[in-house]
């Protein structure tokens, strides 16, 4: 696992104070694409446990793995009781026991794409779901958008993790949609997307950005800098867009 994928457990505090949580009307696109009960659910990378809740509190019985033990000792102040919590990467979750829907919530680009689809799938039962979901955080208004890429441009080019496959952001289907359509262990792959806009506080832009791994990775005096030139820029409230990008798949029967 990269240093970009371990260094969000030193902000676990932050993370939870100002990354937002998920909607309703995603368990509902979930749930309606499964066509069947939600029973059980592993979920890939939980951090804080921000999408944890969404499908624990409509009943769903959720295990949620974690790598950093900071993120985790976060994530059990805020879940119900029944949530079952792991400390683990993907990589190393002991198969065994088969879930109705795995799931990731702006999580899956950290794991290792070596068998991550067959592992995906042995971890399902026949028939069960896989969801990716997911999105940037940006800027609504163009020429704060422009402020903000000049005020960071001595420490970061861009903040954003590129397509881990390298599909174009053009295109019709996005990673991982675009892997899951060439894998033998999925069929039915769809995308979709749930449009979100938020107006919050400069402050809270900032702390937003205290915890995007482009900025976590950087030297603690350039990453200050960097925030305080972005601050300076700012409006006192901003726009934001946030979409979801939904991936659903399902696991192939026949395999």
């Amino acid at each position: 696992m990269s240093g970009r994928a371990l260094s969000f457990g030193a902000m676990a505090y932050a993370y939870e104070r100002f990354r937002p949580g998920y909607p309703d009307r995603l368990f509902d696109m979930v749930a309606s694409y499964a066509g069947r009960p939600l029973r059980t659910a592993l979920e890939i990378g939980a951090g804080t446990g921000k999408a944890t809740r969404l499908f624990a509190r409509r009943g769903v019985a959720v295990t949620a793995t974690e790598p950093d033990e900071a993120m985790l000792a976060e994530l059990r102040k805020h879940v119900p009781a029944h949530v079952a919590t792991v400390r683990a990467a993907f990589e190393d979750v002991r198969e065994g026991e088969r879930y109705g829907l795995v799931y990731a919530a702006a999580a899956l680009h950290w794991t290792d794409p070596q068998g991550r689809w067959s592992r995906v799938a042995g971890l399902l039962e026949p028939g069960g779901v896989f969801a990716s979901f997911g999105g940037p955080f940006r800027l609504a208004d163009p020429a704060v958008e422009e402020a903000v890429r000049a005020a960071r441009a001595p420490f970061l080019e861009s903040d954003e993790i590129p397509s881990p496959d390298g599909t174009p952001p053009e295109h019709t289907m996005q990673w991982p949609g675009t892997e899951l359509q060439r894998s033998e262990w999925f069929t039915d792959v769809r995308q979709a997307l749930i449009e979100r806009h938020l107006t919050i506080g400069a402050r809270d832009y900032v702390g937003h950005l205290s915890t995007v791994s482009a900025y976590l990775v950087l030297p603690a005096a350039a990453r200050r800098q960097a925030f305080d030139r972005i601050a300076r820029v700012l409006p006192e409230r901003v726009g934001i867009t946030a979409d979801l990008t939904v991936h659903l798949a399902r696991r192939h029967d026949e395999r």
